[in-house]
């Protein structure tokens, strides 16, 4: 396996957006782009990929805007962009497709979003399906309308005040303050991502995880979730693509299996023939760092491989 970085312009057209691909010694059988979770960063991903790479697969990935190293200053952490932030995580995304297309003509490609990513890529499914071969939502969940309805309000209002740069520990609290309550007592406060310890403390102990989201990001990933959960727009979806499901039935961000059950429920609504759901008995929120990690990976791997076994038939 290599490891390649590089940077490429973002939609915003002035941040450096960083990438990584991780290639095989082979002419790849197919590629994964990974597009990462809330406060988080594409290299936590290095396992996973190295058990794809080794699969014969090629797997890309970059850091959000306001995320990792493509944050460029510190009022940058947890910042989309000045206008229209969520569109340009979308479209840097898109970018990162067309660049790892062009690197590997022809071969079959699919993306796998994680948590905050299964959003992007269940809207990058409404607006760019038609590229894919194929999609794995990872860790996600559906949220009441009323909420979105009000986090976004709240956003918008403090924003007046505040500004987009700031940090509301208050928003931060109402969006995401109840997920540990499942695991109380809890050794941490970041228990409900995984059961295993060690990467618990990892992620507790580096600080390119774990910051305050700005209101503007906030606010971006509100309408993001709003947009994917309008069966206006899951109609734009082409019906033929293959769509896994993964999480774990211990994933607050999923209502413990229940939410994505749901969501998954509204794409077959909206005419998808070839949806799969897999929920994974007390795995947490990070399937892909549990205990048991292999089970997903594996999983993942003989999934791609049989949707580009039913293509080629």
């Amino acid at each position: 396996m290599t490891k390649q970085t590089f940077t490429y312009l973002s939609a915003d057209q002035k941040t450096p957006i960083h990438a990584v691909i991780w290639a095989p010694e082979t002419q790849p059988a197919a590629i994964l782009q990974i597009a990462h979770g809330m406060v988080e960063f594409i290299d936590r991903y290095d396992a996973f990929a190295a058990y794809l790479t080794a699969q014969g697969f090629l797997v890309a990935g970059n850091d959000h805007l306001g995320h990792g190293a493509s944050v460029t200053g510190e009022e940058h952490w947890g910042y989309f962009a000045e206008v229209g932030g969520a569109d340009c995580v979308l479209e840097d995304m898109r970018q990162l497709t067309l660049l790892a297309k062009t690197r590997c003509p022809g071969v079959p490609f699919f993306l796998l979003g994680h948590s905050m990513g299964s959003f992007f890529t269940r809207k990058y499914l409404c607006l760019y399906g038609k590229e894919l071969n194929g999609a794995i939502i990872c860790g996600t969940g559906w949220q009441p309308a009323a909420a979105l309805a009000t986090g976004s309000f709240l956003t918008r209002l403090l924003a007046v005040f505040r500004g987009w740069h700031y940090r509301s520990k208050f928003i931060d609290k109402l969006a995401f303050g109840g997920m540990n309550k499942p695991f109380e007592p809890a050794a941490t406060p970041k228990d409900w991502l995984t059961r295993d310890a060690r990467v618990v403390q990892a992620y507790l102990q580096d600080a390119r995880n774990g910051f305050i989201f700005t209101l503007n990001a906030c606010h971006g990933l509100f309408s993001t979730i709003a947009y994917v959960q309008n069966p206006r727009h899951l109609a734009h979806m082409p019906k033929a693509l293959p769509v896994l499901f993964i999480a774990g039935q211990a994933d607050p961000v999923g209502n413990m299996g229940k939410g994505v059950e749901k969501v998954a429920a509204t794409f077959t609504q909206a005419g998808m023939q070839q949806v799969k759901t897999i929920l994974y008995p007390e795995y947490r929120h990070e399937i892909l760092n549990e205990l048991g990690k292999e089970v997903v990976y594996k999983d993942v791997a003989e999934w791609i491989r049989s949707v580009i076994a039913s293509q080629d038939g």
